[in-house]
């Protein structure tokens, strides 16, 4: 008997147990304080308002049960709009009241959204409310489960993340109204270099041009005048490398210089610098010492560039070195494919205070000692054309026995090494012999003291007669008119510019064969290369060096010959 009872009594206590766990469940939900339980009847009267509820809104359960709906104890105007959301998404009529709570719910719709409770203080609470309906054994329903939970941290977390975006936007259009504003002053920057270096140079080209003239005129200066006229070169000279290094400090600062990465043989660089720097070394009684390169030593630079550099530096190595002194320069292999070139020269050497104050604009260090001029600015310079090419610059110095500045550069694998392009075969001076025809030059020049200048020099060149035109209108009319061999071209011009009067002149087969230099105060390297690009011949930046002015004529000279032989032929054996 008893083993037959023990089965079903098993099962009782099974349910029984169940029944426990159920209503301790049922308890600890009703009892939790983290998140708000309200279940109501059929109607959305309240009928369970737990301990949740009751801290989140304020109102204790018997204030609430059995007397309101949670549509009481919710924001009215979110009720009507949650109303017609709902009618117009489910194409029905629904009332703004408790129905619009539930609606989804009723139908098994799952439904989660935020409401905002009015608690009893009167304060708002906002919560995500997730809504059940509650159904009996014949899924018939009885009621339904409201379940809240605070949202005030994520709404102010959301309030908080939308403040720091509309802060963004404001910084971001701050930022491109402000890069906008720094873009209109580089180009009003760009634009004020390039005028002021017209400005500057067109005098200077004057002041440089007669300086010259009178220095290797006929008869000769005299000792005096000589000294006076060497004063004057000087100062020019050094007015002229100071403009130049401001300029280019301006370019570097405001992002404007544009560099030509490409393999570059040191061999052939370090050949240039030493048949340009060695007159200065003779001068200062300067032993200089090149190293004898196995192969060309490719590095990734500009050319241009280096050359600079590498000029600027020994230029001080000769300036600040002892009488009688030396320069030597090596080049090495580095570490990670790096290329050093460095100048030890045997000067006063600097010591660490002063170390510290090098590559500083106008810093010239060392000039109370002596006599020696510069800018102040050609260190700086250097230190940032190597940084933009993507190598380093360094020195290293003891006081008393000399320094050592040396230049990072990342070596080249490349195995083409670049070659300066051939330009027309340079012509020897022409003289004007017996049957031979005088040739024409054309001057489009505007400023009086410029054409003044250009008059005196091919005053020389008995083989040349010059005409002018002030204007460029005038000047391709003229260049019609006479068809000269070579005209000289001013890019500033009255009417028309240079550069359109020569697609003017490119354009007539008349004139399109005869060479065209420009001759111009506008000496940026924007504007030199906008020149070779329009297609002038060369391109002669005031002021005027004498022996490069009269080489390039030359040049033009010649070019225009050997595209005119037979024309040159039959009117030379017409003059005989």
């Amino acid at each position: 008997m008893n083993d037959k009872a023990a089965p079903g009594v098993d099962a009782e206590d099974r349910r029984q147990r169940s029944l426990f766990k159920a209503g301790a469940l049922q308890t600890a939900i009703l009892k939790s304080a983290n998140f708000s339980s309200i279940a109501t009847d059929e109607r959305g009267v309240i009928q369970i308002f737990n301990v949740g509820a009751e801290r989140m809104l304020g109102y204790a359960a018997d204030e609430v049960i059995n007397r309101v709906t949670p549509a009481d104890i919710s924001d009215p105007q979110e009720l009507l709009l949650r109303a017609q959301a709902l009618s117009a998404e489910l194409a029905t009529p629904i009332a703004p009241g408790f129905e619009a709570l539930v609606f989804k719910a009723r139908r098994g719709i799952e439904d989660v959204y935020e409401l905002t409770y009015i608690r009893k203080d009167g304060s708002r609470q906002p919560a995500v409310v997730s809504v059940t309906a509650l159904q009996d054994a014949a899924d018939a329903i009885i009621g339904y489960l409201l379940i809240g939970t605070d949202n005030t941290a994520r709404l102010q977390v959301e309030a908080e993340r939308k403040r720091l975006d509309d802060v963004l936007q404001v910084s971001l259009l701050e930022l491109q109204r402000a890069k906008v504003e720094a873009e209109r002053a580089n180009l009003a920057k760009s634009d004020f270099l390039s005028s002021m270096s017209h400005e500057l140079r067109s005098p200077l080209n004057a002041i440089l041009g007669f300086a010259q003239l009178m220095e290797s005129g006929t008869p000769p200066p005299t000792p005096g005048q000589r000294d006076s006229i060497e004063q004057i070169l000087k100062a020019g000279w050094y007015l002229l490398a100071l403009i130049n290094e401001v300029l280019d400090l301006a370019q570097i600062e405001s992002g404007k210089l544009s560099l030509s990465p490409e393999p570059v043989s040191l061999t052939e660089v370090l050949a240039d610098c030493q048949a340009m720097i060695e007159p200065q070394a003779q001068a200062g009684g300067i032993r200089l010492y090149f190293p004898k390169l196995d192969g060309p030593w490719l590095v990734r630079a500009d050319r241009t560039r280096v050359k600079q550099v590498l000029v600027n530096l020994l230029s001080n190595a000769i300036k600040y070195n002892r009488v009688g002194g030396r320069v030597d320069l090596r080049c090495s292999m580095q570490a990670a494919g790096r290329v050093r070139i460095s100048l030890q020269d045997t000067g006063e050497g600097l010591t660490p205070d002063k170390l510290t104050q090098l590559f500083q604009p106008f810093n010239r260090l060392g000039q109370e000692a002596g006599l020696q001029e510069g800018t102040g600015i050609g260190l700086v310079v250097s230190k940032q054309l190597v940084e933009l090419m993507g190598g380093s610059i360094g020195v290293e110095s003891t006081a008393g026995v000399g320094s050592v500045f040396w230049i990072d550069l990342a070596a080249s694998a490349a195995v083409q090494v670049h070659t300066e392009p051939a330009g027309p075969p340079a012509a020897v001076p022409v003289q004007v012999l017996s049957g031979q025809r005088m040739r024409t030059l054309l001057c489009v020049e505007d400023n009086p003291a410029n054409l003044l200048l250009v008059e005196r020099l091919l005053a020389r060149r008995p083989d040349l007669r010059l005409l002018s035109a002030r204007d460029g209108r005038r000047g391709v009319e003229m260049a019609r008119e006479y068809q000269p061999d070579l005209i000289l071209m001013d890019i500033n011009l009255p009417g028309i510019n240079g550069i359109t009067a020569l697609r003017i002149l490119a354009g007539d087969p008349a004139t399109a064969q005869i060479p065209v230099i420009a001759l111009s105060a506008n000496a940026m390297p924007h504007d030199i290369e906008k020149g070779l690009q329009a297609g002038f011949f060369r391109y002669l930046t005031k002021p005027i060096k004498v022996d490069e002015f009269m080489k390039t004529l030359d040049a033009a000279l010649a070019f225009a010959q050997a595209k005119a032989p037979q024309q040159d032929e039959g009117q030379d054996h017409d003059t005989a």
